[in-house]
Order: structure tokens, then C-alpha cells, then sequence
């Protein structure tokens, strides 16, 4: 579809925006030379409820907005922010981004501007604004009365609900803009259990750039009874017995490893910086010929899902790892033009207070050949890691420390045991090159992941199908 008017763009109009304005700024932006430059402006709105003990004890609607200013000269980026959208403001801030980042590469006059399409992989409408608070309230009491009846011992019942409607616009010098609007919303659970004078507890969330039709009851139901079941499995669990052994990472949550010990490494930034260890192996085999590694922002309502980067490149499906062979890197628009490739529409931030660079948006392995059974069949002694709490990664080398929430013992090839609060310790490049296995179960993990770098957070999602990690250091019980 060719460009179309900026005055056919309801944002651009509310936020009072128009062709001459933009390119004013630009040229402020670009007058002391660019290679390019753009204006990111953001509109965004959110609300959380939290529940405790039935009584709702928080509730906050928040609003912000602006504009960021980014000049790109060589190596060098100048940026700057405005929270007022006033002409004046604007230009002040496009002067002081074209102050920092100075050389002497001619100046770029900014192009005619022109609206383009984009796919829509969620619904970019008003989603959130016709939904009143008293429509959202039901679902946090109905939550916490499931959970109570899924087991007596359930004592206390924490839920946090939020969504947000972000609206952004891109202009860029070449003359493109991209409008996207992205709602999101998510639903987090906290269970605490007593039994016999011990106490337990456990987590659990669902998260979707979608609707409040999406949290059906089909969905809350789920959500309750695996949160109440891994609380309650809690009080059987005991601790793995310490050392190196194999460890089986299941579907899903196990994401969370692949995304923090493999998949940062994968980002341009790092590796064209040489901090990471996977920076000169394009095209070299760096795990077993059965792993593909995806990172797409193109999955239908998925929480890292993006119609469009926060540069305005197109996102796309980037295949990371092809049958064990390293293939690309994430880019965005810096590192795609000194790698010589085309962005692969991971250009990402937080807000307009924030200069973009490669992130994730939902980063996962691909099914392999094997079954979960056959998989845990194979194990003599060892443990599956189910759900992790936390971690710990060093980007540039790939060692990292993870908690294990819940997991489960494997002895002489069948799961005998719960286990609870291990820590599991390993390199995530010499990890990925000891998978053995790899079953036909993959899934995405429906958590509300935030991926931190540098200061900013944006959300993720990951997943992955069970995997056999042949040794990893399990930090149980020293039982010499």
C-alpha cells in the first residue's frame, strides 16, 4: 500500500500533529549533519488493581506522554526527550540531540512525509478504554474464590491485575511514519498454603497484549489449579541430592533461561561490541543439529508481539539458530548498517525517555525429535527444572545461576520425587551445545516477562519445548 496522508491518522491529529510540524523538528534534529534521525511519540495509559484477602487494597490509573529525539551521526547517537509536544519544546530537544551526536557527514534534508501500513498481529483499537473498572473487579474475586476452593490449606490469595493502552508514532528522515497502537494485559496470583504448621507459597500469571475477553474462565480455571498445584506439591517436595548431573529443562517457563543465558548474547549490540562469546561464530555450529532457536514478533496477541520495532522497521520472524548453525543476530537499525543486513525489526525501548536497541520479543526453541517420556526414560539420576523464580546471567560469557521454584527427581530413568528451591548453575553457550534431547512439546510460557538491558524493561515472552541438558551443577543437599 503507497503512503498515505498524515491528516488520515486520528493520533497524529489528537496529538496535533501535522506534515510541516514533523519535518520542522527533523530539520532541527538533522541541522548539523545526520546519517539519519527520528521522533518517537508516545501516548500511554495504564491501570492496576490489586486484591488481598478480598479487600481491594490499591487501584491507580497512570498517564504519559511525549516525544523522543534521536540523531545518528557514524558511531555516535545524540538523543533527547520532551514531555510538552509544543513546537518550541520539540526543536529544543532536537537541537540539544543534534549537539550531542556531531560530525561532519552532511546534513539530511528530511524526505515528504507519508503514513505507511503495517500487518496487525493484536487488535489495535480502543480495547481498553471501554472497559470500566467494575467489569474488571469480578475477575480478581473470582480468581481468589477459585483458588480457596481448589484446596483448604490455601489461606491467602493475592491478585494484581493491570492493562495499558500504548499508542506511539515513528517518523524517521527517510520520510516513512508508523502508527501502532498496543494494549496489553495481564493477571498475576499469589497462593500461600499451611499444612501442619509449615507454610508455602507460589506464583503463577496470565498475560496477553488482548482484551478482557481473553481471560475466560476456561483460562482463570487453568490458571488456579496449576498455581494451587505447585504450592501444594510444595510440602512433598525435598532437596536433590548436590553435584553435577544431567537436567531436563522443561516446556515453557524453561524459556526464561534460554532467553537470558543464550539469547542476549545474540543481540547485535553485544556482539558488535565483542562482549559476546557468540561474536564471531555466524554461520558456525553452536548446538546440536535438531535446535532451531526463533526470536518472532509476529505471533498473534503474544506479550512480545510487535506490529511494527520502535525504529518503524517491520518486525519479523528471525531465525537465531538453524539446525545448530548460528545464522543472525537481533538488529535494529545501527547494527544492521554496520553488519551490512537488513534490521530484523528488534529495535526496541521502554519509552520515549529511552534510545532503542536489538531486544528480544518472544524468543523460543522449536520442537525436536524426541518425547518427554523417551527424554526422562534416558536419565539415570537427575532432576527437571519446572518453573524458575529468578536468576542471575553474566551477558558477554553466558554463566549463569537460576532458582528453581518446582522440579522433580529422576532416578533410574522415572520421576520418584518433588523437589523445591534448587539452584541450577551452568554456561548457557556450553549448555546449548550439551542438549542431547529435545522432546515435541514446545510451548510459550504465558507469564508476564519483562526483559531488563541497561536500565529499560520491555515485555517478552519465551518458551521452549523439554530439553536434556546432559550437566549442569544442581545446588541441592551435600549428602557426602
Amino acid at each position: 500500500m503507497p503512503p498515505t496522508s498524515l491528516a488520515t491518522e486520528p493520533f497524529a491529529s489528537w496529538l496535533g500533529l501535522d506534515d510541516v510540524l514533523i519535518q520542522s523538528v527533523l530539520s532541527e534534529a538533522t541541522s548539523r549533519g545526520a546519517d539519519f534521525a527520528d521522533l518517537y511519540f508516545e501516548h500511554s495509559r495504564s491501570t492496576s488493581i490489586s486484591l488481598e484477602d478480598g479487600i481491594i487494597s490499591s487501584a491507580a490509573t497512570s498517564v504519559d506522554q511525549g516525544v523522543g529525539i534521536r540523531v545518528v551521526v557514524g558511531e555516535q547517537t545524540g538523543y533527547a526527550y520532551s514531555e510538552s509536544l509544543t513546537l518550541d519544546a520539540m526543536r529544543q530537544a532536537a537541537r540539544t540531540a543534534a549537539a550531542i551526536a556531531t560530525g561532519s557527514t552532511p546534513k539530511v534534508k528530511p524526505q515528504a512525509i507519508g503514513l505507511k501500513s503495517h500487518p496487525d498481529y493484536y487488535e489495535t483499537g480502543p480495547i481498553w478504554e471501554r472497559v470500566a473498572v467494575e467489569e474488571k473487579l469480578p475477575l480478581l474475586s473470582k480468581v481468589e474464590t477459585l483458588c480457596k476452593q481448589l484446596d483448604p490449606a490455601v489461606q491467602k490469595v493475592s491478585v494484581s491485575w493491570v492493562d495499558g493502552d500504548e499508542r506511539v508514532l515513528i517518523a524517521t528522515s527517510e520520510g516513512a511514519v508508523y502508527s501502532d497502537r498496543r494494549p496489553m494485559a495481564g493477571l498475576r496470583l499469589g497462593v500461600t498454603a499451611v499444612k501442619d504448621g509449615e507454610r508455602q507459597t507460589n506464583h503463577g500469571s496470565l498475560y496477553r497484549r488482548a482484551g478482557i475477553e481473553h481471560f475466560t474462565d476456561e483460562r482463570l480455571t487453568k490458571l488456579c489449579k496449576e498455581t494451587v498445584e505447585r504450592t501444594m506439591v510444595l510440602f512433598e517436595s525435598r532437596m536433590p541430592p548436590a553435584g553435577e548431573m544431567p537436567v531436563i529443562l522443561a516446556a515453557g517457563a524453561s524459556g526464561i533461561l534460554l532467553h537470558e543465558a543464550i539469547g542476549h548474547g545474540l543481540e547485535a549490540d553485544f556482539n558488535r561490541k565483542g562482549i559476546s562469546i557468540y561474536a564471531d561464530m555466524i554461520g558456525r555450529k553452536v548446538a546440536p543439529e535438531f535446535v532451531t532457536v526463533v526470536d518472532d514478533g509476529t505471533i498473534d496477541e503474544e506479550r512480545g508481539a510487535v506490529n511494527v520495532d520502535d525504529e518503524g522497521s517491520p518486525t519479523e520472524r528471525t531465525t537465531l539458530i538453524e539446525n545448530g548453525v548460528l545464522k543472525s543476530f537481533m538488529h535494529d537499525k545501527i547494527s544492521a548498517k554496520q553488519y551490512g543486513v537488513a534490521p530484523t525489526g528488534s529495535g526496541r525501548r521502554e519509552s520515549f525517555r529511552h534510545t532503542p536497541m536489538p531486544r528480544m520479543r518472544c524468543t523460543f526453541m522449536e520442537d525436536g525429535p524426541h518425547t518427554y517420556d523417551e527424554i526422562v526414560a534416558a536419565v539415570d539420576h537427575g532432576i527437571v527444572a519446572e518453573t524458575f523464580l529468578n536468576g542471575q546471567v553474566q551477558i558477554g560469557a553466558g554463566d549463569f545461576t537460576f532458582f528453581v521454584k518446582n522440579g522433580w527427581l529422576i532416578e533410574n530413568g522415572k520421576i520418584t520425587a518433588p523437589i523445591r528451591n534448587v539452584n541450577i548453575i551452568g554456561n548457557g553457550p556450553e549448555a546449548l551445545r550439551d542438549i542431547v534431547m529435545a522432546a515435541d512439546d514446545a510451548k510459550l510460557d504465558t507469564g508476564g516477562w519483562t526483559c531488563g538491558k541497561e536500565g529499560q524493561g520491555v515485555p517478552v515472552s519465551q518458551g521452549q519445548p523439554s530439553v536434556l541438558v546432559k550437566k549442569l551443577v544442581v545446588g541441592g543437599e551435600d549428602r557426602a
